[in-house]
C-alpha cells in the first residue's frame, strides 16, 4: 500500500500536468497555429475561431466536471480516470494529425480540442479524489501540494512551452516536414500514451462503489445545459455586436445568460428533491468545504484573465517597445514569465507539507493575501517597466498561488465523506475552471471598454508623431478605434498589425499615399505598441485592481474556515458535517467521530 500511494500520486500528477498544460499551451502559440493552417487571424470571421481555441477547452471541462465526478463515485474513480486518460490521448493524436487547412482545418482543431477537454474532465474530476483515497490525512497536504503544482503549474508551464515551441522552425526529417504548429499538439502525445498504459496497468479501485444508485438525469441535464449556456454566452459577449465593441447587448447573449441562469436555478431545486442527486448540496453546510470551494472560485476568478493579460502585455507592448520583432515575441513572452512558475514550485510543496501539521487556514489565507497585494502592485507598474520589477512580482504572485492551492485542496477533500469525494473533487474543479472562464470575460470586457474610450486619441497622437496628417490620420485611427477587440488580439498574434491595417486603409476613398519615411515609421515594431499603450495601460490597471479586490475577498472567505477539519477520522467536538447521503446503517457512522480544532 505504501508503494501504491506513490503510484497514484505520480500518475495523477502526470495527468493533471498534461490536462492543465494543454489548456494554455495554445495561448502564446496562436500565431503559429493560425499561420500553419492558413487562416488570417485579423479577419472578423476568424474571431469566433480565435475565441473557441482560447476558451472552448475550459468551457467543456467546467461543464462536465461535476457530472463526471458523480459518475466516478458510482462506477469507480480509477476506471473513469483511466478512460479519461485514453480519451485525452486520442484527442491529442487527432490534433497532431489533423489533415485539413483553412477555415475547415481551424474548426477541426477546435473540435478535437473539445474531445481532448472531455478526457481532461475525467482527469480533473478524479485526481484529488484518488489521492484522498490513497493517502492518510497526515500526508494529504503534501500529496495535494505536489498535485496542485502539476495542476496550476501546468497552466503556467503551458505558456512557457507554447512560447518556446512557437519559436522553433519547421523540422525537416529527411523528405518529411513537421510544421511547428503540429509540434505544439504532438508534444503531449507520447506522455499521454505512456500515462494511459500506466494508468490501466497500475491503478486499481480502492473506494467503495455505490451500487444501486440511479443517475440523476434531470440534474445532469439542467446543470450541463445551464452552465454551457452561461459560458458560451460569456464567450460570445467578447465579440463585437453591431456598433458596440462587445457583444453584451446582443439579444442572443442576453437570452443565453437568462436561460442558463434559469436552468442552474432549476438544478438547485431538482437536487433537493431527487433521491440520488448529482451533487449533494448539503456538503456546502460544512464550513471547511464551503469556504474552501468559494475561496478557490474567487482565486480563479482573479487569476484566469490575468494570465492572458500578461501575455498581451509582454507580446503586444513591452517586447516590441524593447526592439523585439513580432515573430519572436511568443518565445520571449514564455521565457519572461518563468519567474511565476518558479515561485509556485518553491511555495507549493512547502505549504502542502506544512498544512499537514498546521492546518489550511493560515497558509491558504496568507497565500491569497500575498496574491492580492501583487495584483495591486501590478496595477501601479508602468507599461514600459524594468524587467526585474516584473520578475519579482511574478515570483511573489507564484508563491502566493502555491501557498493557497495545496492546503486548500487538501482541506476541501478531507472534509467530505469518502463516498462523495468524486463529486466533491468535480465541484472544486468546476468552480476553478468556471472562475477562469468568467475571469477571461470580465478582464477582456474591462480592457475592451477601456480601449474603446481611449484608443482613438492615443492612436491619433502616435500618428501625429510619425508625421501622418489628415486624411490618412483619421482613416487609420478610426480603423483601430472602431475595432478594439481586433487591436487587443492583434497585439499578441505575432505579426505587425500595421501591415494589414495599411493594406486595408489603402483601399479607402480619400487615402493619400504615404512617403517611405512615414511607412518606415509606421511599420517599426514599436509603433503599434506605442499607439495603443496609453489606452491599454489605463484599462490594464483597472483589470488588476479588480483582481486584487476579488482575491482579497477570497482571503477573507478562506479565513472563515476552521483551522483544521477532517471528516470522520478524529474524535471530539465537531463542526457540523453534511447530512448523511443515505439513511444511516445499523451501528455508528464515520460522522460521529469528526472533530475540528477551531
Amino acid at each position: 500500500m505504501v508503494a501504491y500511494k506513490w503510484t497514484v500520486l505520480s500518475n495523477t500528477t502526470m495527468g493533471a500536468l498534461l490536462a492543465s498544460l494543454d489548456g494554455t499551451i495554445v495561448l502564446i502559440a496562436l500565431p503559429v497555429i493560425f499561420n500553419g493552417v492558413g487562416v488570417n487571424p485579423y479577419l472578423p470571421s476568424s474571431f469566433p475561431i480565435l475565441i473557441w481555441l482560447l476558451l472552448g477547452y475550459g468551457v467543456v471541462t467546467a461543464t462536465l466536471l461535476v457530472t463526471f465526478g458523480r459518475l466516478s463515485d458510482m462506477w469507480g474513480r480509477a476506471r473513469m480516470y483511466n478512460f479519461g486518460f485514453a480519451v485525452f490521448s486520442a484527442g491529442s493524436v487527432l490534433l497532431a494529425l489533423e489533415p485539413w487547412t483553412g477555415t475547415t482545418g481551424a474548426w477541426a482543431l477546435v473540435g478535437f480540442r473539445l474531445v481532448q477537454a472531455v478526457g481532461a474532465s475525467f482527469l480533473f474530476a478524479n485526481s484529488a479524489a484518488l489521492l484522498t483515497d490513497a493517502f492518510p490525512p497526515t500526508e494529504r497536504g503534501r500529496a495535494m501540494g505536489i498535485n496542485s503544482i502539476a495542476f496550476i503549474g501546468g497552466s503556467m508551464a503551458g505558456l512557457v512551452i507554447g512560447g518556446i515551441l512557437a519559436g522553433i522552425p519547421d523540422l525537416h526529417i529527411g523528405p518529411f516536414v513537421l510544421p511547428t504548429w503540429r509540434l505544439i499538439f504532438l508534444v503531449s502525445v507520447p506522455v499521454g500514451v505512456v500515462g494511459t498504459i500506466w494508468a490501466y496497468s497500475k491503478l486499481r479501485e480502492t473506494s467503495t462503489r455505490r451500487s444501486g444508485q440511479k443517475i440523476d438525469y434531470v440534474g445532469n441535464l439542467t446543470f450541463a445545459l445551464g452552465l454551457t449556456l452561461v459560458l458560451i454566452s460569456v464567450t460570445y459577449g467578447l465579440l463585437p455586436y453591431g456598433s458596440s465593441s462587445t457583444g453584451w447587448s446582443s439579444p442572443w447573449v442576453l437570452s443565453g445568460l437568462i436561460a442558463g441562469a434559469g436552468l442552474l436555478l432549476a438544478f438547485l431545486y431538482v437536487e433537493t428533491r431527487v433521491q440520488d442527486p448529482m451533487f449533494r448540496l448539503e456538503l456546502f453546510r460544512n464550513r471547511s468545504f464551503a469556504c474552501g470551494t468559494v475561496s478557490s472560485f474567487l482565486g480563479s476568478l482573479a487569476r484566469g484573465g490575468m494570465m492572458l493579460l500578461l501575455v498581451i502585455w509582454f507580446q503586444g507592448i513591452w517586447l516590441p517597445l524593447h526592439g523585439y520583432s513580432f515573430a519572436s515575441t511568443p518565445f520571449w513572452a514564455g521565457v519572461f514569465m518563468m519567474p511565476m512558475i518558479a515561485g509556485f514550485l518553491v511555495a507549493g510543496p512547502v505549504s502542502g507539507w506544512l498544512s499537514d501539521t498546521q492546518g489550511p487556514r493560515l497558509l491558504g489565507t496568507a497565500g491569497l493575501a500575498v496574491a492580492s497585494g501583487t495584483f495591486f502592485l501590478l496595477a501601479l507598474l508602468p507599461l514600459n517597466f524594468a524587467y526585474w520589477e516584473m520578475a519579482v512580482l511574478l515570483f511573489v504572485q507564484g508563491c502566493g498561488m502555491g501557498m493557497f492551492a495545496a492546503p486548500n485542496a487538501a482541506a476541501v477533500m478531507s472534509s467530505v465523506p469518502p463516498e462523495n469525494r468524486g463529486s466533491a473533487s468535480g465541484m472544486l474543479a468546476t468552480l476553478q475552471n468556471t472562475g477562469q472562464q468568467v475571469s477571461m470575460a470580465i478582464f477582456f470586457t474591462i480592457v475592451i471598454v477601456g480601449l474603446s474610450t481611449g484608443l482613438s486619441g492615443s492612436v491619433a497622437h502616435a500618428l501625429t508623431n510619425a508625421q501622418v496628417g489628415p486624411p490618412d490620420q483619421g482613416i487609420l485611427s478610426g480603423m483601430v478605434a472602431s475595432n478594439p477587440t481586433g487591436a487587443l488580439f492583434g497585439a499578441f498574434l505575432g505579426e505587425n498589425p500595421m501591415q494589414g491595417l495599411l493594406a486595408t486603409a489603402a483601399t479607402v476613398p480619400g487615402w493619400q499615399a504615404l512617403t517611405s519615411t512615414q511607412m518606415q515609421a509606421l511599420l517599426a515594431p514599436h509603433f503599434f505598441a506605442s499607439a495603443i499603450s496609453p489606452a491599454f495601460g489605463t484599462a490594464l490597471s483597472g483589470a488588476f485592481v479588480f483582481a486584487g479586490v476579488v482575491t482579497a475577498i477570497g482571503a477573507v472567505v478562506s479565513a472563515l474556515r476552521p483551522r483544521r477539519y477532517i471528516f470522520g477520522e478524529e474524535t471530539g467536538p465537531a463542526v457540523a458535517p453534511p447530512a448523511a447521503p443515505t439513511p444511516p446503517p445499523t451501528g455508528p457512522t464515520g460522522a460521529t467521530g469528526a472533530r475540528s480544532r477551531p
